[in-house]
């Protein structure tokens, strides 16, 4: 699966995705590209983009998208406060659809 981190999640966190292809946004040179665009971006070469933004569930339509949403819930974008999210995250890769948005975390 290829996987596409946002600008707002550690770099750090795509070590722990092995078996899945993961960039993130700024390695890809779409740094500070808006949400609308960026997923319009993102879904000809992702399947799956993970955000802190819970956000832009309200912002985006999000099932007009080819590629699926994982919001990681946190109240900190640091990487040792989402790595306990990391078992989760995996387990939703296996079953996520393009368009739909899926919560991970409180």
């Amino acid at each position: 699966m290829r996987i596409l981190l946002d600008e707002c999640v550690p770099r750090r966190l795509k070590r722990e995705l092995s078996g899945h292809v993961a960039l993130t946004v700024p390695e890809v040179g779409w740094a500070s590209i808006r949400n609308g665009n960026l997923l319009r971006l993102a879904e000809e070469s992702f399947d799956v983009f993970v955000t802190v933004d819970r956000g832009m569930r309200y912002q985006q339509n999000l099932s007009d998208y080819a590629i699926a949403v994982v919001v990681l819930v946190v109240r900190q974008n640091k990487y040792e406060v989402l790595q306990p999210l990391i078992p989760a995250l995996l387990g939703v890769l296996g079953t996520v659809k393009p368009g739909e948005v899926v919560n991970i975390g409180s």
